[in-house]
């Protein structure tokens, strides 16, 4: 009598759960149900199980998320592991060589062909190296990467290639970026060969100083100098030192942002940056770090002879990074990623600056 009074209870319940699931209990299904309860309610689980499954939707394993994605998926890992998919990284190293090859084209009033191949050169060959710097970078913190909630599903931390596969890929891109820097004249070719010492090094330097974003600087603009010397033959220390001070300032302006998305995990793990040297004090110190690179670029200009188009570029730079120091939120990933990015405005500000006084002279 009990088992009789539980079974439309049972068979609301199972109506009310699944809707869709039209349920009708037959004579010869009352008697399992009254003598084996528990073999009934086993068989109606298998069945709602069967019918709930064929009519839930579910999303594939991997739902895509760039581009990258849509190709062939043996080349995704290496394609992820160098940042193709964030150009950002490439512009920031390329910036500091177009500034320096259209400065120099300015000086020995250059035809345009000359800015125009170069820029397409460095172009490349930014693209490139920048590819290879993260190789370089990944394979160094493979076991640091596995430990930061941003980085822990980079190619080699989760484990899409190993460490060999990486290093023959590394091989790979380094000839590809040599064989852009034998289009140089010999003096560039020693030049930008005897910067791959600081690529090399700077992934071990957030292990050992709070400064590696100084490292890193120091190898990012490295294009001020080799720029002028593709154009010219040689560089113009006057000029190019300047030039590439401002650079290192403003890769400590920039990646000291980039730095505060981590800083939690890098605490925890070990890591050392700028953004933990400069703590609560970043704001004030990042726009003096701001300041010194538009000061260093306008002295650079002001040895080249530049005129008004070139500061007038200075200055949407100068409001473009107190934009950025103004409303970054150095406690939000999201805010630090868009300041980032957002850094990269100003240099593209000061190449147009010096492109269209560039232009302005070859009137």
């Amino acid at each position: 009598m009990t088992s009789s009074l539980l079974l439309p209870r049972l068979q609301t319940c199972y109506r009310v759960r699944h809707p869709k699931i039209l349920f009708n209990v037959h004579s010869k299904r009352r008697d399992v149900f009254i003598n084996h309860p528990g073999s009934w309610i086993r068989s109606s689980l298998r069945q709602t199980t069967r019918w709930t499954s064929t009519s839930t939707v579910r999303p594939p394993a991997s739902v895509p998320t760039t581009w990258i994605d849509h190709l062939p998926a043996q080349w995704q890992p290496y394609l992820y592991l160098t940042r193709i998919d964030k150009p950002i990284g490439t512009l920031l190293l390329f910036y500091p060589c177009a500034w320096s090859i259209t400065m120099a084209s300015y000086a020995i009033q250059a035809p345009i062909s000359a800015p125009l191949t170069y820029i397409g050169l460095f172009g490349l060959g930014a693209l490139i190296m920048r590819g290879a710097g993260c190789t370089i970078n990944d394979m160094w913190d493979k076991n640091l990467d596995k430990a930061v909630a941003r980085t822990k599903d980079r190619p080699l931390a989760r484990g899409d290639i190993t460490r060999k596969q990486a290093f023959v890929f590394l091989g790979a891109q380094l000839t590809a970026g040599l064989g852009v820097l034998l289009q140089l004249n010999w003096y560039s070719i020693f030049l930008g060969a005897s910067s791959l010492s600081l690529v090399t090094i700077y992934p071990l330097m957030k292990r050992i100083t709070y400064w590696p974003q100084a490292i890193l600087g120091l190898a990012f603009n490295w294009g001020a100098l080799l720029g002028w010397s593709a154009v010219v033959g040689a560089v113009d220390w006057s000029v190019a030192v300047p030039l590439y001070a401002g650079g290192v300032c403003w890769t400590l302006v920039y990646d000291s942002i980039y730095a505060h998305q981590d800083k939690k995990d890098d605490v925890e793990v070990g890591i050392r940056s700028t953004a933990l040297l400069f703590g609560d004090h970043s704001r004030a110190i990042l726009s003096g770090l701001s300041a010194s690179t538009l000061s260093l670029v306008c002295l650079a200009g002001y040895l080249n002879a530049q005129t008004i188009p070139f500061y007038c570029g200075i200055g949407l730079a100068a409001v473009q990074l107190a934009r950025v120091l103004y409303r970054t939120d150095f406690n939000s990933r999201p805010s630090c990623w868009n300041g980032f990015v957002g850094c990269g405005w100003s240099g593209f500000w000061v190449w147009m600056g010096a492109l269209t006084d560039y232009a302005w002279l070859m009137l």
